[in-house]
C-alpha cells in the first residue's frame, strides 16, 4: 500500500502535474495540501478520470486538504483538528482506507514571527499533539501525512543562515514535532533514509531549486502498528524540476499487507495473526480458492465496543466500528487470499421467521444509536472494496453464512467463515471452516475435530 503526500499549491493551476504523477507513481492512497480552492472548484471528474476517489474539505485563495484513493472509497472520518471548534481554516482531513487510518494535514507556516500567525501556529501543533496521542493510543494503523510547516533538524535544510528567524525552524515548532515522535510515531523518510537530506520543499525564489537548496517539511509519520509494516519510503523530487511544478515534492511511504502469508508455510500466517488449528484450506496444491464469508454484525460489534469512542468522521459522527471492521475484513482478505467475500448482514428493522416461531426471540437486545449509524455505512464500504453484501429482510446474516457455505460446498468448493459468534461452529465440516478471532490477534482454524474437542462430542458423532 503506497501511500503519498503532495503539497500541490493549487491543485486546479497544477492539475496536468498531479495527473501526470499519478500516472507514472500509482500511488493507492494521496493526502493533498494547499488545494488553494473552494469546495465546489475541486476538479473531481478529472481526478476520478485518472482512477481515484476524493474527500476533500476546500478553502479559496490558501489552505485546503483532500485525500486520494484508487480504487476504493475513503470513508471520512474527521474534517477537522480536534480542539478548537472556531478554526475555520481547512487544514485537516482523516479518512479510513483499506484497514488504515490516514491524515491529510496542513500545518500553519507561522510567519512573520512572533505575532498571531506564530501564535495561531504553535495552538494548532499543541492540538495535533493532543490528537496524535489519542490515536496512538487507539492501537490501529495510522499515518500522518501532510505538509508540517516543521523542520525538525538542522540536517532537514540546507546549509543557510537566512531562515534562521523563520517560524519553520524554531525551537517551539520542533520541540511539537519531538512531542509527537515521543508519543511512538515513526518519521519513516529519516529512519530509512538517516543521512541524506531528503528534501521536499524548494522555494521558488533565489534559485532555490537549481542549486538544492531545499527544506524537508512534508512527513509521513506512522502509529507502532503502521510502522511494522514500513517497507520503503522516498521523495519524488524529480516532480519539483518539471515545468509549472508546485514548490513541493511529493513524498511518501510503501506499507507491506497486514496480514502477508510466510513464503514455503504451509498455511497462512502473518504477523499478528496467528493461525492455530486446521491448515488454510487453500494450501493444498491445486485445490480452487476458497469463498470467504464474513459474519458483518459479529466484527462490527466487536470493533464498536473495542475501539475509543473518539474515533470520528465527517461532522463528528462515531467511526470506531467502520475503521474497526475495515481492519477485520482487509486483514482476512490478504490472509486467506479468496476468490470472492460475501458478507453478511443482519436485518434490524423487520422481524424473522425466529420472531414468527417465538416471539420473545432477542427481545432484551437494544443497540446504541452510534451503532446503528455505522451498521448503515457499512454495507457501502463493503461494496466499494469490490465484495458481496447479503441482506434481506426476515433474515439474519446467520442465514446468509449457512447458505452460502452450503452452496460453496455443492460445487465442491472449499468455505471460509469469518465469525465471533460460536454458532458458527454448527456449519463445520471437511468443505467448511470458521475463523474464529481469540486473542491478541490470533485466530483459531474451527474445524470438525475442533468443535468436537471444544465440546466435548465422542469422535464417532457426525457434525
Amino acid at each position: 500500500m503506497k501511500i503519498a503526500t503532495f503539497n500541490i499549491n493549487n491543485v486546479n493551476k497544477r492539475l496536468a502535474n498531479l495527473l501526470d504523477w499519478l500516472r507514472v507513481a500509482k500511488p493507492d492512497v494521496v493526502c493533498l495540501q494547499e488545494l488553494k480552492a473552494a469546495d465546489a472548484e475541486f476538479p473531481k471528474p478529472a481526478i476520478e478520470g485518472a482512477g481515484y476517489r476524493a474527500a476533500w474539505r476546500g478553502q479559496r485563495s490558501w489552505n485546503g486538504v483532500a485525500i486520494l484513493t484508487r480504487d476504493c472509497e475513503p470513508i471520512i472520518t474527521r474534517t477537522e483538528l480536534p480542539g478548537d471548534p472556531a478554526d475555520a481554516q481547512s487544514r485537516y482531513l482523516e479518512a479510513a482506507v483499506n484497514g488504515v487510518l490516514v491524515a491529510s494535514l496542513y500545518g500553519p507556516n507561522g510567519n512573520p514571527r512572533p505575532g498571531p500567525k506564530f501564535k495561531y501556529k504553535l495552538a494548532w501543533m499543541e492540538r495535533l499533539v493532543a490528537h496524535s496521542a489519542e490515536l496512538s493510543a487507539a492501537g490501529v494503523p495510522v499515518v500522518l501525512a501532510g505538509d508540517y510547516n516543521v523542520v525538525p533538524t538542522d540536517r532537514d535544510i540546507y546549509p543557510t543562515n537566512s531562515y534562521a528567524k523563520d517560524a519553520l525552524v524554531q525551537p517551539e515548532s520542533r520541540a511539537f514535532f519531538k512531542r509527537i515522535l515521543d508519543q511512538g510515531w515513526m518519521d519513516a523518510i529519516r529512519t530509512l533514509h538517516p543521512d541524506a537530506p531528503m528534501y521536499t520543499f524548494w522555494d521558488y525564489m533565489r534559485n532555490r531549486w537549481p542549486r538544492d537548496a531545499g527544506l524537508r517539511i512534508d512527513h509521513l509519520l506512522l502509529s507502532p502498528k503502521a510502522a511494522e509494516r514500513l517497507v520503503d519510503a522516498g521523495v519524488d523530487r524529480d516532480v519539483r524540476g518539471k515545468e509549472g511544478a508546485s514548490d513541493h515534492a511529493p513524498a511518501w511511504v510503501m506499507l507491506r499487507d497486514s496480514a502477508m502469508g510466510r513464503q514455503g508455510s504451509g498455511r497462512s500466517t502473518s504477523r499478528g495473526m496467528r493461525s492455530t488449528g486446521m491448515r488454510s484450506p487453500q494450501s493444498a496444491k491445486g485445490t480452487r480458492r476458497p469463498l470467504l464469508i464474513i459474519d458483518g454484525d459479529s466484527f462490527a460489534h466487536r470493533s464498536y465496543h473495542a475501539l475509543p469512542k473518539t474515533i470520528l468522521r465527517s461532522g463528528g459522527e462515531p467511526a470506531g466500528a467502520i475503521l474497526g471492521f475495515a481492519n477485520f475484513l482487509l486483514r482476512y482478505y490478504r490472509s486467506e487470499q479468496p476468490r470472492a467475500v460475501l458478507v453478511a448482514w443482519d436485518t434490524l428493522e423487520v422481524p424473522t421467521y425466529r420472531h414468527k416461531k417465538f416471539p420473545p426471540y432477542q427481545s432484551g437486545r437494544k443497540f446504541d444509536d452510534a451503532l446503528l449509524a455505522q451498521l448503515k455505512v457499512l454495507p457501502s464500504f463493503v461494496a466499494a472494496c469490490g465484495f458481496a453484501n447479503a441482506k434481506a429482510a426476515g433474515y439474519e446474516a446467520d442465514d446468509f453464512l449457512a447458505a452460502g457455505a452450503a452452496a460453496e460446498e455443492r460445487r465442491r468448493g472449499i468455505a471460509l467463515i469469518a465469525s465471533g459468534d460460536r454458532d458458527a461452529f454448527q456449519l463445520a465440516s471437511d468443505r467448511t471452516t470458521i475463523l474464529y478471532p481469540v486473542r491478541a490477534g490470533e485466530i483459531a482454524r474451527i474445524g470438525p475435530a475442533e468443535v468436537r474437542a471444544r465440546v466435548s462430542i465422542p469422535s464417532k458423532s457426525r457434525i
